[in-house]
C-alpha cells in the first residue's frame, strides 16, 4: 500500500490494470471502486480522487484500450510495401480484439460511461473512426504499390473490416472460440491474394 500524500507513478495505468484483473477473475459485478483501489495496492479514496466516479473511471478506462488499439492502426499506412496486406490488416484486427472483452461490455452496459465514450469520441478521441481511416490510407498506399487492386474501394474495405471488429467486441465473442481465425478469412476476401 503506499503511503498517504505519495506520488503513485503510472496511476492511471495501475488501476486500469487492476481494474482489468478484477473483471478477469471476478465479474462485472464485482467491479468496485474499492475492489480496484485493494487490487490496485492504493488507498480506498484515490480512485475517486482521480476520477468523478466508478463511471468516469469505466469510461476512462475504455477510451485508454481503444486509443492504444487506434495508435497502432494510425501507424498502419507507414507499413505499405512491407509484409502482406493481410498480415498487416490482421494485425490491426489482433491489436482491436485484444481489447478485453469484459471492459467494452462494462462500458456499454453503465449508461453515465456509455454516454461520456460517446461525447469522447465526438469531440475526438481516438476510437474506431481512427482505425477506420487508418485502414483506408493503407489501403490507398498499397493501391499506389500495386499490391491492392486499382478497382477495390478502400473505403468500403476498412468499414467492412472495422464493422465486424465493432460486431465481435460489443457481442462479447469470450464464450466462443477466438475469432482472429474468422477475421483473417474475411481479411482474405476482402483484399483477396493482397
Amino acid at each position: 500500500m503506499s503511503p498517504r500524500g505519495v506520488a503513485i507513478p503510472d496511476l492511471r495505468e495501475r488501476l486500469f490494470d487492476a481494474a482489468e484483473r478484477v473483471l478477469a477473475r471476478d465479474g462485472a459485478a464485482a467491479l468496485t471502486s474499492r475492489a480496484v483501489t485493494e487490487e490496485a495496492g492504493c488507498a480506498k479514496g484515490v480512485l475517486h480522487t482521480h476520477f468523478a466516479g466508478l463511471d468516469q473511471f469505466v469510461a476512462e478506462l475504455c477510451l485508454d484500450r481503444f486509443a492504444r488499439a487506434a495508435a497502432q492502426a494510425e501507424g498502419l499506412p507507414g507499413r505499405a510495401g512491407t509484409a502482406t496486406v493481410a498480415d498487416n490488416l490482421a494485425a490491426v484486427a489482433a491489436a482491436l480484439l485484444s481489447l478485453d472483452p469484459a471492459v467494452v461490455e462494462l462500458a456499454v452496459t453503465r449508461t453515465a460511461a456509455t454516454l461520456r465514450i460517446r461525447e469522447a469520441w465526438r469531440a475526438g478521441a481516438p476510437g474506431l473512426g481512427v482505425v477506420q481511416r487508418s485502414i483506408d490510407a493503407y489501403l490507398r498506399e498499397e493501391q499506389r504499390l500495386a499490391r491492392v487492386p486499382r478497382h477495390t474501394d478502400t473505403a468500403s474495405v476498412a468499414l467492412a473490416l472495422v464493422g465486424t471488429l465493432h460486431h465481435l467486441l460489443m457481442t462479447g465473442w469470450m464464450a466462443a472460440a477466438d475469432p482472429q481465425d474468422e477475421v483473417e478469412r474475411l481479411i482474405r476476401t476482402l483484399v483477396g491474394g493482397a
